[in-house]
């Protein structure tokens, strides 16, 4: 972006760098849960990296695995590697969500109302399909 450009919206350059270390964070930090609860599943279960036969039911379709919050909440609790997993892919996906739930509230402060109605729209069509997913459509 041109330095004539950042000059019209004041701020404009620390929204960016707050919103590009948010998405470096919650990369990063997603990154690392997933890989801390992979440790945790081969610690718990050493027999996944000697037997292939038991990491093949463990990673094939239908094996159990953490698919509510509340379920990766008590995995968690139980220091289940899966559930460790469950929750950094979460992260990931939760990423985007609050950069673009941060991006409507910088354009908010700025009184930017096309972008503001532009961001709130992408919010709902990122936040919609879990909601219709947990209402059962």
């Amino acid at each position: 972006m041109r330095s004539a450009e950042r000059s019209e919206r004041p701020g404009a350059g620390a929204v960016e760098r707050l919103l590009s270390g948010l998405l470096r964070t919650g990369v990063v930090a997603s990154l690392s849960v997933v890989v801390f609860g992979t440790i945790v599943t081969f610690v718990h279960h050493p027999g996944y990296l000697k037997l292939p036969p038991a990491l093949k039911g463990f990673t094939q379709a239908g094996a159990p695995c953490p698919s509510t919050f509340r379920e990766v909440a008590v995995g968690i609790g139980q220091f289940r590697g899966q559930a460790i997993v469950a929750a950094g892919l979460l992260l990931l996906i939760a990423t985007p969500v609050l950069r673009v739930a941060v991006s409507m509230v910088a354009f908010a402060c700025r009184k930017d109302r096309i972008f503001l109605a532009i961001t709130l729209t992408v919010l709902l069509m990122m936040v919609l399909p879990f909601v219709l997913g947990r209402v059962g459509l």
